[in-house]
């Protein structure tokens, strides 16, 4: 079982990462550009599908059908394909420059359905040079690769796991590209005033909801992790104990973590995670008062099919 779930640590894999993640920002700039607006900027967010990160089907420029823009995980390459069953592949190995890949897979869209121009500025990184212009991230281990695909896979299943019953508004499991994290997102129904005024706080901070995620690691925390919090956070949100009994809250990042060594050292790691996401989901419906319906319906009362 272990095999399936690989141990995943920001500092054995962070110039792979840093370039994976620098990847994902052209697919969630594509999609940012060419779909049409969603609220919480749904229409930004990506998918992991069996083959690695993924766009929705996106307009194309000139009318022509539709586009998917993927990264592959398994064969190493960045695919772009039209509707018309024509696609192009950028590959990404052995060690490809972000600026070169990037060109690259803008150049392929553009000979499928149209040009389209996006803003090249990365978002939610230490980092500023531009997409198009980012020679120094260049790393690909195609071994650490696999192990992050694997994990994120195991991640992914319980998230959806998590989701299905749920009888609110909810999103899918969404892959997000300035983070380089997966996660859901449960709405309570409720609106709420956004922390800030900058573009993305506006839009993804102005509804009641729940967060529950996986990541891979970062410079603040080495490991891979779940996580969960609430939005907006309460007083007191923080005191609680979570099950299972390894779950914490970690002041630095302000969220609820469940280490990924620690999922998969239980004997069932996918039981493990699913109980950390409904642990901290219970405690957000209690200190938020939330509809006691929707709590119920996360753990099955009433089926989500009779």
């Amino acid at each position: 079982m272990t095999q399936a779930w690989p141990a995943v640590s920001y500092d054995r894999w962070a110039p792979t990462c840093d370039t994976l993640h620098a990847h994902t920002q052209v697919l969630g700039k594509l999609a940012i550009a060419l779909s049409p607006p969603e609220p919480e900027l749904q229409h930004g967010a990506l998918r992991l599908t069996a083959r690695g990160w993924e766009t929705a089907p996106l307009p194309a420029p000139d009318g022509s059908g539709a586009l998917v823009v993927a990264l592959d995980l398994r064969s190493h390459e960045a695919v772009a394909e039209h509707s018309d069953g024509h696609a192009e592949r950028v590959p990404l190995t052995p060690d490809r420059p972000v600026a070169d890949v990037t060109r690259e897979v803008l150049a392929a869209v553009a000979r499928l359905g149209g040009a389209v121009r996006i803003n090249p500025a990365p978002q939610e990184v230490p980092w500023d040079v531009p997409l198009d212009e980012d020679y120094e991230h260049a790393r690909y281990d195609p071994g650490h690769v696999r192990d992050y695909f694997a994990a994120a896979t195991q991640a992914a299943l319980v998230l959806a796991a998590f989701r299905a019953p749920f009888r609110g508004r909810s999103t899918p499991v969404n892959a997000w590209w300035g983070s380089f994290d997966l996660a859901v997102a449960l709405f309570s129904g409720a609106p709420v005033d956004p922390p800030g005024t900058d573009f993305i706080m506006r839009n993804s901070g102005d509804a009641e909801q729940f967060i529950v995620g996986w990541w891979p690691g970062d410079t603040r925390h080495q490991g891979a992790a779940f996580f969960a919090y609430a939005y907006p956070k309460p007083a007191g949100y923080e005191d609680a104990a979570l099950s299972p009994a390894a779950a914490h809250w970690d002041e630095n990042i302000g969220e609820f973590i469940l280490d990924w060594d620690d999922v998969r050292a239980a004997p069932d790691p996918h039981a493990a995670a699913l109980e950390f996401a409904r642990s901290a989901f219970r405690h957000s419906c209690e200190i938020c008062q939330w509809r006691p319906g929707l709590l119920a319906s996360t753990e099955g009362s009433p089926p989500p099919v009779r």
